[in-house]
Order: structure tokens, then sequence, then C-alpha cells
């Protein structure tokens, strides 16, 4: 079994450093952030740090990275307060991860791939239309992360657009029947298949500890 201490890991050659750093921690969650600039610029961008934070209000926070140099997702946030938050389908893999490319703020993304931009009920920033799950988002907070100068914002869902079968009768998405993808490290894809659901668990009765 190899083997990684700090110090190795440390001494690392730097691509395979953050491939190893970025893939240990396990898939990740795949999804396209839209935003507009206040002079109408349109971005979008793949994040693997989405993440629930709570359901009442319901809050989902991702991770960028510091803001050294130009981050144009963050901008366009800070400057109007809203984004979208869109699922990354099996049928638009290679387009989404394009969008990793760094391209000057007056070039869109949309522009570049095969990606199609899609405005809903008046909302500020573009969804993708080719996304089975679009998640309306409005700014709320950020934190600084001391420990490496990322940040991590909070924002607060607005609307949720979901494809035609995909929500059961007790509002769970069906991800893997959207062919919805995951992040594995950096740039490793995979569709995972739903196999079962379990029901909440309760803490065993009767139980003879010693």
């Amino acid at each position: 079994m190899p083997y990684f201490s700090k110090d190795k890991i440390e001494s690392l050659e730097h691509i395979y450093r953050i491939n190893l750093i970025n893939s240990c921690s396990g898939f990740k969650s795949a999804n396209l952030i839209g935003t507009k600039s206040v002079s109408g610029f349109e971005n979008v961008a793949v994040f693997s740090s989405v993440t629930h934070m709570g359901s009442q209000p319901p809050i989902l926070g991702f991770l960028l990275r510091p803001i050294t140099v130009i981050r144009n997702t963050y901008e366009n946030i800070k400057e109007t307060g809203f984004y979208t938050i869109n699922h990354i389908a099996e049928s638009f893999l290679e387009d989404a991860h394009h969008t990793s490319a760094k391209y000057p703020k007056e070039i869109s993304e949309f522009e570049v791939t095969n990606l199609t931009s899609e405005y809903k009920n008046d909302f500020y920033a573009p969804f993708v239309k080719e996304s089975p799950i679009k998640i309306a988002m409005k700014y709320v907070e950020e934190y600084a992360i001391k420990a490496n100068g990322t940040i991590l914002l909070l924002g607060e869902i607005q609307s949720i657009f979901v494809a035609d079968d995909l929500v059961s009768s007790d509002g769970f998405i069906d991800l893997s029947a959207a062919r919805v993808a995951a992040i594995n490290g950096l740039d490793g894809y995979a569709v995972p298949t739903s196999q079962q659901r379990l029901t909440y668990q309760r803490p065993k009765e009767n139980l003879n500890l010693i």
C-alpha cells in the first residue's frame, strides 16, 4: 500500500501533489456556475466544491481559489449578488470541462463551447440550458479561509428548475436518472448509478453494551 507522510507530500512534484490531494477526498459535485457582470458579459465556469449548508433557509456554499488573480465568477457575484448553479450531465462533459480555461472577462465561455445560456423568470444570471437541474442563487455572505487564502461563499436558493420525472413523491431528486456527473480530483469525471435509498436510522433498542 503506497504511504505518503506529510514530509513526503510536501516534497512531491507540483502536478503529482495537486492530483493526489484533490482526489483523496473522494468524489465531488460537478457544477457549472453562471454569472453576468454589470456590463452584461456572461461567464460560466466549472466548480467541484458546491455543498449543502442547510435547508432552512436553503443555503449552498462553494469554495473559490485565492483572489490574488482575476476571478470572473467572484467579481460578477460581488457586483450583482446573483448567480446560478447548474448540474453537469454526461452529454456535455467536455464542454463543461473546457470552461476551466482562463478567458478574458469579455469572452463568454458560452461563445467558445456548445453550452447555451438561458434566462428564466427574469433572473439576472444565466442558466445553462443543457443542464437537467438549474438553481437560481442569491449571495448571502463569505468567509476568508486564512489557512490557504481561499473563500467560502454562501448563497441562498431562490428557485430550482428540475427536468421532468426526476423528483420523487418525497422530494428526492434522482441525479442518476439525469446522468449527472461527479468529479474525481481535478479532471476525472464519473457518472454514478444509484443503487438504493436507505431509511432514516434510529438507535437500536435493548443493546447489551459492556
